[in-house]
């Protein structure tokens, strides 16, 4: 398998700890798509990747398959444990549940206040940029954080009692924010002590 990627990005991140929670990362040859010059629009990684975007996993009959969460989900059946994505149907059914509330509340709110409320990655890439949708997402960010920090006053992780994909997705989230230069409220105690276990994690520690 191969991992098209451009390491240091949150969603390439997001990949690269899935695959080190499952025992998977020895497996993979990483492929670094430089982004920041352009590469990323070049019409051999568009036949990849139509969306232009990083990571991409190539298999190996030449398939490939782009997303996150359907990155995760591919290589969470390649390997039963830790499961995460969920083994029961409600499991399953709540990881993806939260993993969509910290992608779109925290993760995604973040990436458009840099897109277009910042320099970004610079003109010739960002192309459109408006910074009053850009400040408004800052508030979705943090008012995300907010979200996220009471659910787990209830639960030592995101989705329950188990380290999840939805943890995976709001930790780089919070990556992303600090590089932003968007902090995390004060009152986020429990936010703040999960990202604090989480980070010791050996997937992400390391």
């Amino acid at each position: 398998m191969k991992i098209y990627e451009f390491q240091g990005f949150p969603n390439p991140a997001r990949i690269r700890i899935a695959l080190a929670e499952k025992g998977l990362t020895d497996q993979v040859e990483f492929v670094s798509v430089n982004v920041p010059e352009g590469e990323h629009q070049s019409e051999a990684f568009r036949a990849k990747n139509p969306s232009a975007a990083v990571p991409v996993l190539e298999l190996e009959d030449g398939s490939c398959i782009s997303e996150c969460t359907a990155i995760t989900e591919y290589l969470d059946h390649l390997d039963g444990s830790p499961s995460l994505t969920g083994e029961t149907a409600k499991d399953r059914a709540v990881i993806h549940m939260m993993q969509r509330r910290a992608e779109s509340g925290l993760l995604d709110a973040v990436a458009t206040y840099f897109h277009h409320a910042t320099p970004g990655l610079g003109k010739e890439i960002e192309g459109y940029q408006c910074a009053e949708w850009g400040e408004h997402q800052k508030q979705t960010a943090l008012e995300g954080m907010r979200y996220l920090d009471g659910v787990l006053a209830e639960n030592p992780y995101l989705a329950g009692d188990d380290f999840s994909v939805a943890d995976i997705t709001a930790f780089a989230g919070l990556a992303f924010a600090g590089f932003a230069n968007i902090d995390v409220p004060e009152d986020c105690a429990n936010l703040q002590a999960w990202h604090a276990r989480v980070a010791a994690r050996p997937s992400i520690a390391a």
